[in-house]
């Protein structure tokens, strides 16, 4: 069952630390948010929380800028679930919200591409493709079907080249 996902409130930064350290191996991801939230890249409506059926913020979604061939986009990282809440489309929920809220920026002028690097058997399920198809690359090597992108509607081109993602990515 799908949980109710909402921008990240103030005051919640401790609880979403929480899920971060919880869903990953190490504390890599979560000193990521940390670094983020001090960072110009930092989209505070993007910082998006999922709630399990007691309200307690149990997932996690982010959008920050990065620039894709010199021009501003988003990068979606992390997505996290503590393990107890995991199945329950809580991730899902917040990757929609947090692209529901990029649209809005697209379509205001805003960022009109979101890239994520991550499971090419999860992502697709929200529109993501091969990055390389809309001529979108990293400059590491990663397997082409791991970096994907998706396109939002608004004006203006939608930006190809090389991503660099903001300093606190560390590449």
């Amino acid at each position: 069952m799908s949980g109710a996902a909402r921008r990240e409130a103030a005051g919640e930064a401790a609880a979403v630390r929480a899920v971060v350290l919880a869903a990953f191996p190490t504390a890599h991801e979560a000193d990521l948010v940390d670094a983020l939230r001090r960072d110009a890249a930092w989209i505070p409506e993007l910082s998006v929380v999922a709630e399990d059926g007691d309200g307690a913020v149990a997932g996690y979604a982010l959008a920050t800028r990065c620039a894709v061939g010199g021009a501003v986009a988003l990068a979606l990282a992390p997505v996290a679930v503590l393990p107890r809440a995991q199945g329950r489309g809580l991730g899902g929920a917040a990757v929609r919200a947090v692209l529901e809220a990029a649209a809005v920026r697209a379509a205001a002028g805003g960022e009109r591409l979101v890239v994520v690097l991550g499971h090419p058997g999860y992502y697709p399920r929200f529109g993501f493709v091969r990055a390389s198809r809309l001529g979108v690359g990293v400059p590491f090597e990663v397997p082409d079907e791991a970096l994907m992108a998706l396109s939002l509607e608004g004006p203006g081109p939608v930006p190809s080249g090389t991503v660099r993602y903001p300093a606190p990515f560390g590449f």
